[in-house]
C-alpha cells in the first residue's frame, strides 16, 4: 500500500508544471459525453456504478458495472457533436474487469480558402479515442485500482496526429460505508505524429474527490478538487475590466480565495437508487470564466434526470458551456445481465 502512494507522489511531482486545457491537444478527452456526469459538474470522479466513468476515472472499472454498456451523445456548441460508447465486463472475480470505450468529436464543416483569402474546397475536422481500460480490488481491502490506455486520432483536412495517454485511478469504497474517496492523474501521454513538426502537449489533469450519501435524505454530494498539477488557473476575466476616465484599463485583480474556488466542482443526487432520479451541478470555474457584467448567464449550472426502465436506463443534462447556448445530453445504459425489459 505504502508503495501505491509512493508511485502517485512521484507522478504529481514529475508533472507539477503542466498547463491546463486550452494550451493543449485533445482536449475533447476533458468533455463529459455522460449525461450524468454533465448534471452533475461535468467532472466527478467518485461514481461507481456508472459504465461510463471509468473514461474518467479507471478505479471505477469493478463488479457493480460488469455487462453493462453504454450509448452517449452530446449536441456540444454550433454544429458540433460528441459522443461515446463503453462497456465493461468481468473475467472473474481474481482477475478483476476489463473496459472498453470510444470517444469522439465532429467539428462539422468548415470553409477552405488560400493565402489570399479566396475560397477553396470545403473540409472537416474530427477527433477520435479509444480506451481500454483494468479495474482491480486489492484482496481483502476496500482499495479499487484502474488505469487506461489511449489511442488518440485527431484530423483536420489532410493533417492528421496520432498519440498515446494513461490514466491511473484509485479509489476507497465500501458497500457498508456512505462515503467514497478516490484520486486519479488523467492523459499522461505523447503525441506520436505532429501536424508539424512541433509536438504538443496532452492536457494532463491531477484530481482528488469524494461522495457522501446522507443518512436521513435520499441526497448523495459529490466534491472534486481539480487540475491539482497547476494551481494558478485564474485567468482575468475581460468583461471584469475597468476603464477610468483618462483610458486607463485595469485588469480583474483575482485573490487566493477566488483561484482557489475554481478548482471546485460540486455536485448532488436526489433518489440515487430509485427508478427516478434529479441531479444538479455546479463548476465553479466555468462559472466564473463565462459571467458577463450586465447579464445573467447561469453559467457553471447543470442539471439533468435519470429513468430506469427494467435493464434499459435513460439520462438527460442540461448544461451551459456559453452564454448564449445550452447543450443537451443523451444517455440510454444496458444491463444485459438482466433479461427482458
Amino acid at each position: 500500500m505504502r508503495n501505491i502512494f509512493t508511485y502517485i507522489l512521484i507522478f504529481i511531482t514529475y508533472f507539477a508544471q503542466s498547463q491546463v486545457g486550452g494550451e493543449r491537444i485533445y482536449n475533447f478527452l476533458n468533455i463529459p459525453t455522460s449525461a450524468r456526469q454533465a448534471a452533475i459538474g461535468g467532472e466527478i470522479y467518485s461514481l461507481n456504478d456508472d459504465v461510463n466513468q471509468p473514461l474518467w476515472n479507471p478505479a471505477s472499472i469493478n463488479r457493480f458495472i460488469d455487462n453493462h454498456a453504454a450509448v452517449n451523445y452530446i449536441n456540444y456548441l454550433g454544429d458540433i457533436n460528441m459522443g461515446s460508447v463503453t462497456f465493461a465486463h468481468m473475467i472473474n472475480r481474481h482477475f478483476g474487469t476489463l473496459h472498453a470505450g470510444i470517444q469522439y468529436i465532429n467539428y462539422g464543416e468548415f470553409i477552405g480558402a488560400d493565402d489570399e483569402g479566396n475560397e477553396t474546397n470545403n473540409f472537416k475536422a474530427g477527433d477520435l479515442a479509444f480506451s481500454l481500460g483494468y479495474g482491480y480490488q486489492i484482496p481483502w481491502t476496500n482499495i479499487y485500482l484502474g488505469s487506461n490506455l489511449k489511442l488518440l486520432s485527431s484530423n483536420i483536412e489532410n493533417y492528421t496526429s496520432y498519440g498515446a495517454a494513461f490514466d491511473f485511478g484509485i479509489n476507497y469504497y465500501n458497500d457498508y460505508r456512505p462515503y467514497t474517496f478516490t484520486a486519479v492523474i488523467r492523459n499522461i501521454g505523447y503525441q506520436i505524429s505532429p501536424y508539424d513538426e512541433v509536438r504538443e502537449k496532452l492536457p494532463l489533469e491531477i484530481a482528488i474527490g469524494a461522495s457522501y450519501q446522507l443518512e436521513d435524505v435520499p441526497l448523495k454530494w459529490h466534491i472534486t478538487i481539480n487540475n491539482l498539477q497547476q494551481w494558478n488557473i485564474a485567468k482575468p476575466n475581460p468583461s471584469n475590466s475597468q476603464t477610468d476616465l483618462d483610458g486607463i484599463t485595469t485588469n480583474e485583480d483575482i485573490n487566493f480565495f477566488e483561484n482557489t474556488i475554481r478548482h471546485i466542482v460540486i455536485g448532488g443526487e436526489f433518489f440515487p437508487d430509485k427508478k427516478f432520479n434529479l441531479r444538479f451541478g455546479y463548476n465553479f470555474r466555468r462559472a466564473a470564466e463565462l459571467k458577463l457584467t450586465e447579464s445573467r448567464t447561469f453559467a457553471g449550472i447543470s442539471a439533468g434526470f435519470g429513468l430506469k426502465m427494467g435493464r434499459l436506463k435513460f439520462d438527460y443534462a442540461f448544461t451551459k458551456y456559453h452564454p448564449v447556448s445550452n447543450t443537451s445530453t443523451f444517455t440510454l445504459y444496458f444491463d444485459l445481465t438482466k433479461r427482458g425489459f
